[in-house]
C-alpha cells in the first residue's frame, strides 16, 4: 500500500501593527515637509534652532531651580523635625528612665502617655507618632487607626537603620496611606535606650505643604520655560523675516532680471544695512542691464554690418564672376604664367562665393531668421548623394570612402538641403584630414532618432579639440594645405543646423586615431532627444582602450 506524505504548510503570521499606518503615513508625511523646509527655509532653520537651544537652556535652568526649591524646602522640613525628635526623645527617655526590666508591667501604659504627650507637641494633627519595643505591643498614636504604618515594607531600612544604632536620628521619605490616602510623608526615627532592650521613636510627618509647594513651584517654572521658549521663538522668527525679507525679494528680482526682465530693481527704505544692499543691487542690476543693451546693440550692428557687406558683395562679385569666368575660360589662349593665374583666379573666386554665401546664413541664425522646411524624407538617397558628390575628391586625396546604409527606408522629419550641407561638410572635412585611410559614413535609425556617423583615421582631435572645431573660423592645423579651399564656417553653419532640426552634432577624436563626428535627429520634428542609435566613441577605439587597462570592451 502506498502513503502519499502528509504536506503541512505553515502561513507565515504578519505582525501586528503597533502604531496604526494612517498615523505613520502622517507622522512621515509631516517629517518630508519639514525637511523640505529645514533645505528650503532660512527662517525655518534659525526660528528652529533658536528653539531648540532655548528649550533645553530652559528645561536646565527650571531643573536646577525645582532642583534647589525642593531641596531647600525639604532641608528646612528635616531640620525642624530632628530637633522636635531630639527633644522627644529627651522626654521619653526621662519618664522611662525608671524602667530597668523590658518585661515590667507597668512600661505599656507608661508608653501609651509618653506617646500621647509627645503627639501633643506635634504642630501637624495628620502626623503619627510611634513607640516600638522588641516583645510588646506598639505604642501609637491616633488611637482611632488600626495598627501602625511602620508595619509597611517601605520603611523597612529606616527600621533597620534605627534597630542596629543605639543614638544618632535617622530619616526617610516614603509614599504611605495611613488613613487619609497615598501621601508623601517624612519618617524620622531614633533609639531611646530603656534598659537592656532600647525602644524605637518614630515621627511619621506629613509632607503635603511641602510637596503642594513644589509641585506649584515646578508648575510655575514650567509654564514660565514654555512661555518663554514660544517668545524667544516669535522673536526669532520677526527678527529673521527683517533679515530674510529684502533677501527673498532679491532673490525673486535676480529671478526676473535672468529672465530678461531688465526693468525689475528692488525697493529701498532706510539707510540700514539692507537699504544699502538693495541700493547696491540695483546700481549692479542697471550697470548690466546697460551692459546688455550695449552688448545687444553691438551684436544688432555686427549682424547688420556682415549682411550689408554680404549682400553689397553680391553685385561686384557677379561682375568680377563673369570676367574671370571669361578669363578662364579663355586660358588655353594665354601663356602658361597668365593661364596659371586665370586658374587661381577662379579658384579663390569660388572660395570667395562661398564665404559670401556662408557669412549670409550665419548671419541669419544670429538674427533668428533661419526656418526650419522640414518634411518626411528618406535619408538613405541623401546620404549616398553626398558620397557620389564628395568621391571625386576622395579619389583626388587618395582616400577610400565607404558608405554604410540600411536596406530599408530611413524616414525622418528633417530639412534635406540643411541635412546635406551638414554632411557634406563632415564627409569633406573627413577626406580632408583622413591622411589616405579610409573614411566611413554609417547611417542607423532607432525608434527615436536617426544618427548619422563620419569617421576618419587621420590626424585625430587633440583634448579638448571636440568642442572647438565647431567655432567660427577654428582650424587645428593652420598649416595644413587645404584640397576643398573652405572657408572655416563649414562646422559652425552644421552645428546651428544641428540645433535647428533639435539634433546634436557631437565630435570625438584622439591623436593618431582618428575623429568621428555623430548627427543626431529626432525622427519626428519637434521631439525631444535622448539617445542616439549609434555611438560617439567608435568600437575600434573602445576596443583600444579596453585592451589598454585589461577589460572586455
Amino acid at each position: 500500500m502506498r502513503i502519499d506524505p502528509i504536506i503541512v504548510r505553515a502561513r507565515r503570521l504578519r505582525p501586528r501593527r503597533i502604531i496604526p499606518q494612517s498615523v505613520s503615513r502622517r507622522v512621515r508625511r509631516f517629517w518630508a515637509v519639514a525637511r523640505r523646509q529645514w533645505r528650503r527655509s532660512l527662517q525655518f532653520r534659525v526660528v528652529g534652532i533658536t528653539l531648540a537651544l532655548s528649550a533645553a537652556l530652559v528645561l536646565a535652568f527650571a531643573y536646577t531651580v525645582a532642583s534647589l526649591i525642593s531641596n531647600g524646602v525639604l532641608s528646612g522640613k528635616i531640620d525642624q523635625s530632628k530637633s522636635m525628635v531630639d527633644t522627644g526623645a529627651g522626654y521619653a527617655m526621662r519618664e522611662l528612665s525608671g524602667f530597668t526590666q523590658a518585661d515590667d508591667p507597668g512600661l505599656d501604659p507608661s508608653l501609651n502617655n509618653v506617646v500621647t504627650q509627645l503627639y501633643g507637641s506635634v504642630n501637624d494633627q495628620e502626623a503619627e507618632v510611634v513607640m516600638l519595643r522588641r516583645g510588646g505591643p506598639p505604642a501609637f498614636w491616633p488611637r482611632a487607626r488600626k495598627g501602625t504604618v511602620m508595619d509597611d515594607p517601605q520603611v523597612r531600612g529606616i527600621r533597620t537603620l534605627v534597630v542596629g544604632s543605639k543614638s544618632g536620628i535617622y530619616e526617610q521619605i516614603a509614599t504611605l496611606d495611613i488613613g487619609d490616602g497615598l501621601q508623601k510623608y517624612l519618617v524620622m526615627g531614633t533609639a531611646v535606650p530603656v534598659g537592656p532592650v532600647p525602644i524605637e521613636l518614630y515621627y511619621v510627618i506629613p509632607l503635603k505643604t511641602e510637596d503642594g509647594l513644589v509641585q506649584f513651584t515646578g508648575a510655575v517654572v514650567t509654564g514660565t520655560g514654555i512661555a518663554l521658549v514660544a517668545l524667544l521663538a516669535l522673536i526669532a522668527a520677526m527678527m529673521t523675516r527683517l533679515v530674510v525679507t529684502p533677501v527673498r525679494v532679491a532673490a525673486r528680482t535676480a529671478q526676473r532680471l535672468s529672465a530678461g526682465l531688465l526693468d525689475q530693481r528692488m525697493v529701498v527704505r532706510g539707510e540700514d544695512d539692507l537699504a544699502r544692499l538693495a541700493a547696491a543691487f540695483n546700481q549692479m542690476a542697471a550697470n548690466l542691464q546697460r551692459q546688455i543693451v550695449r552688448l545687444e546693440e553691438m551684436s544688432r550692428l555686427q549682424r547688420r554690418f556682415t549682411s550689408d557687406v554680404s549682400h553689397e558683395l553680391r553685385t561686384p562679385l557677379t561682375t568680377v564672376r563673369m570676367a574671370a569666368d571669361l578669363l578662364f575660360s579663355s586660358r588655353e589662349d594665354f601663356d602658361p604664367a597668365a593661364a596659371r593665374s586665370a586658374e587661381l583666379l577662379q579658384a579663390e573666386l569660388d572660395r570667395f562665393e562661398g564665404l559670401l554665401t556662408d557669412l549670409l546664413e550665419i548671419s541669419r541664425f544670429d538674427a533668428g531668421f533661419a526656418a526650419l522646411d522640414a518634411e518626411p524624407t528618406d535619408l538613405v538617397p541623401v546620404v549616398r548623394r553626398v558620397g557620389d558628390q564628395l568621391m571625386p575628391l576622395a579619389e583626388r586625396c587618395k582616400v577610400e570612402l565607404r558608405v554604410v546604409v540600411p536596406e530599408t527606408e530611413v524616414i525622418a522629419e528633417v530639412d534635406p538641403r540643411r541635412v546635406e550641407r551638414v554632411l557634406r561638410n563632415l564627409v569633406g572635412n573627413a577626406v580632408e584630414h583622413g591622411e589616405g585611410k579610409p573614411v566611413v559614413v554609417t547611417l542607423a535609425v532607432d525608434g527615436s532618432a536617426v544618427a548619422v556617423t563620419v569617421r576618419d583615421h587621420g590626424v585625430g582631435l587633440k583634448a579638448g579639440e571636440e568642442k572647438l572645431v565647431f567655432n567660427r573660423f577654428w582650424r587645428a592645423d593652420p598649416s595644413r594645405a587645404r584640397q576643398t579651399g573652405g572657408t572655416g564656417l563649414g562646422l559652425s553653419i552644421s552645428l546651428e543646423d544641428a540645433r535647428l532640426h533639435g539634433g546634436w552634432l557631437e565630435a570625438w577624436g584622439a591623436p593618431g586615431k582618428g575623429a568621428q563626428f555623430r548627427l543626431t535627429l529626432p525622427a519626428r520634428s519637434g521631439d525631444r532627444l535622448v539617445s542616439s542609435p549609434l555611438r560617439l566613441v567608435p568600437d575600434d577605439a573602445r576596443a583600444d582602450e579596453a585592451a589598454l587597462i585589461g577589460e572586455t570592451p
